[in-house]
């Protein structure tokens, strides 16, 4: 089932009862799951505060899942890969949720929301759920709500969570800091990828793999893997106790994703046998934790009554040239002090 575009969703009514909307979602009804998640990214107070009862009731019915980052270069075929590789593991029975984060406008502030077509086949699936949502131009390529979303998720029975990202760059370390395996996909030519990739990346990825090793590109697929597992030697693991290395697939053919879940199986087996696994997991709590919390401070900075009368004055000599922008930072939280004066 396939969330196309937040426009036609029914708007969840206030006066729907949460008790109910817990209760489908347990029932695993993904219509249900639909409405939740649009209760947890929208920015209506009354909505928020629905959704936070909702999440603290669903608490104990979480965390069963594998939650798999999906990341790569412009053009290395992130959608058509989780088509395939989510595909395959619904046939073997799991149910697979896709949180699929598409770009905002940074003008707009608009989403396409639409690229997920090209997901039709797995969409179908009974044991699939995709919900595409806007980055709303957030770092990491994320959701704000990505986290709360996985919750949501995994206490309706989906087993495997997918988070896709917008692409790649440095701040794809928060989408590292919600999953338990991050996969980085690259394509052919792994030297001319390194100069426009970031180390840092790469120190990220729990498996690289070089997607479209098809045709006549099979050849020069198996040469990139083989320099990327050169390059690995000389890079920390981003897991304890697991050696990060580099495979071939095609997600046209089908060819190495079966690889794939099987380094996914052998990587949480691992995990889980050095307490690596849960340390994640508790290091994901901590991280969801601070991130709620500068927001929280974030919202209630900007809407004080003793700013939004500053905040005019302040723009304005920073513009012109009058102050400097520390200086203004300084004025702007003295005014924040005053409401506790």
């Amino acid at each position: 089932m396939v969330e196309r575009n937040r426009r036609f969703v029914k708007p969840v009514q206030n006066e729907e009862n949460s008790k109910e909307l817990i209760q489908g979602l347990l029932n695993q009804d993904r219509a249900v799951l639909a409405k939740v998640i649009t209760l947890i990214e929208s920015n209506a107070v009354r909505h928020q505060e629905q959704s936070k009862n909702i999440l603290q009731k669903l608490l104990p019915y979480s965390g069963q899942s594998i939650r798999i980052g999906v990341t790569g270069v412009p053009g290395a075929g992130k959608s058509t890969f989780i088509e395939t590789f989510g595909h395959l593991l619904c046939e073997q029975g799991h149910r697979v949720a896709v949180l699929a984060i598409d770009p905002s406008s940074p003008i707009s502030g608009g989403s396409i929301l639409g690229d997920k077509t090209r997901m039709e086949k797995l969409a179908k699936h009974p044991n699939a759920f995709i919900r595409p949502s806007p980055s709303r131009g957030e770092l990491g390529g994320v959701h704000t709500r990505t986290r709360e979303s996985i919750i949501a998720c995994e206490a309706a029975g989906f087993n495997v969570i997918i988070v896709e990202t917008v692409g790649v760059g440095q701040s794809e370390s928060i989408v590292r800091s919600m999953v338990d395996f991050f996969l980085l996909l690259v394509l052919t030519g792994a030297g001319d990828e390194l100069q426009g990739m970031k180390k840092g990346i790469l120190e990220l990825a729990d498996l690289i793999t070089v997607n479209k090793a098809d045709g006549d590109n099979f050849n020069q697929a198996k040469k990139t893997m083989r320099e990327y597992n050169q390059i690995l030697h000389f890079i920390q693991p981003a897991t304890v106790g697991w050696d990060t290395k580099a495979t071939i697939c095609s997600s046209l053919t089908g060819t190495g994703i079966d690889e794939v879940w099987e380094t996914i199986q052998d990587f949480i087996k691992a995990t889980q046998s050095n307490s690596a696994f849960k340390e994640r997991r508790q290091k994901q709590v901590k991280d969801w934790l601070f991130a709620l919390i500068r927001e929280q401070l974030e919202t209630a900075f900007f809407n004080d009554e003793h700013i939004k009368e500053v905040w005019p004055k302040v723009e304005f000599a920073v513009m012109n040239g009058d102050t400097t922008v520390p200086d203004a930072a300084d004025l702007l939280f003295s005014a924040y002090k005053k409401k506790d004066s």
